[in-house]
């Protein structure tokens, strides 16, 4: 029994969708009403340039897919028109998204997944308040090259006044020996 063609086209975007969910560490649903065809178009010229998939979808491929995934709890969140983005870098995601809205103010989020947990908007906004990454990896090995940079100090320190012993017990004896 064949397939009817439109069976075939919501399975491949189900499809579609599950696989996004699989390659991704980070997906966030928002409410998209009310935003006009140039700030779609701004936003997706955006996300493009961060590396970030997005698409509008209907709740139940959403849910499907998520279900596929594994992921149970957006379920609350797909009512209403909903698009969903993917990426890999959650903060980049969660930036780009909060700076769309305070400059439209026309769209909500309505929730996010973080590897395979979910979280409310509130959490999106404090990621989107983390620095960018490569200052975060600056700040890490800062802290990890400090200790080193003590203890090279100390070891310094402890050479020098070995060399300072050394050279006052040779003069020491040379004195003595005179």
């Amino acid at each position: 029994m064949d397939k009817k063609p439109q069976l075939l086209a919501k399975e491949k975007n189900v499809a579609e969708l599950q696989a996004h969910f699989e390659q991704s560490t980070a997906a966030l649903l928002i409410d998209y009403r009310g935003i006009s065809v140039i700030e779609d178009t701004r936003l997706r010229s955006r996300l493009r340039e961060a590396n970030i998939s997005y698409f509008v979808a209907k709740n139940t491929m959403i849910k499907r897919a998520s279900h596929n995934y594994g992921v149970e709890g957006l379920d609350p969140f797909l009512e209403g028109p909903t698009a969903i983005a993917f990426a890999t870098d959650p903060v980049e995601l969660a930036k780009v998204f909060s700076k769309f809205i305070k400059e439209t103010k026309k769209t909500t989020i309505k929730a996010a997944l973080l590897e395979k947990a979910v979280i409310d908007a509130k959490k999106v906004d404090q990621l989107a308040a983390l620095p960018p990454k490569e200052v975060l990896l600056a700040r890490v090995l800062g802290a990890m090259q400090s200790p080193m940079y003590g203890f090279a100090g100390v070891t310094t320190g402890m050479l020098r006044q070995l060399v300072t012993v050394t050279d006052k017990v040779r003069e020491q004896k040379e004195q003595a020996s005179a």
